[in-house]
């Protein structure tokens, strides 16, 4: 079965840079398909950046032009670049696929960001 695991996150400044990583034990091929989520007050998993079905990147309105993905294949490892970090994305981040049947959910990782 496919395991996810996130790692990267701390405790930080608000205004500092972040990069977190989830290493995937799956097909390397299919890389593409997982994004990043995080989890909202409210329990829920909220999507902060993956590629839709139609081939778009979409990011979440609040990290726009703060926040990118990158994908290294050789690595089987999916990254979530944050700067410009603001204490509302003080969160736990989680790795999966943005559609679909999604795969066992990983740990996370907590982004703490605090002055």
């Amino acid at each position: 079965q496919v395991q996810l695991v996130e790692s990267g996150g701390g405790l930080v400044q608000p205004g500092a840079s972040l990069t977190l990583s989830c290493e995937y034990s799956g097909d390397s091929n299919r890389i593409y398909v997982l994004g990043w989520f995080r989890r909202t007050p409210g329990g829920q998993r909220e999507l902060v950046a993956g590629t839709t079905s139609s081939g778009s990147l979409n990011y979440a309105d609040s990290v726009k032009g703060r926040f990118s993905i990158s994908r290294d294949i050789t690595k089987n490892t999916v990254y979530l670049h944050m700067t410009d970090l603001k204490p509302e994305d003080t969160s736990v981040y989680f790795c999966n696929k943005v559609q679909g049947l999604q795969y066992p959910w990983g740990r996370g990782t907590q982004v703490t960001v605090s002055s």
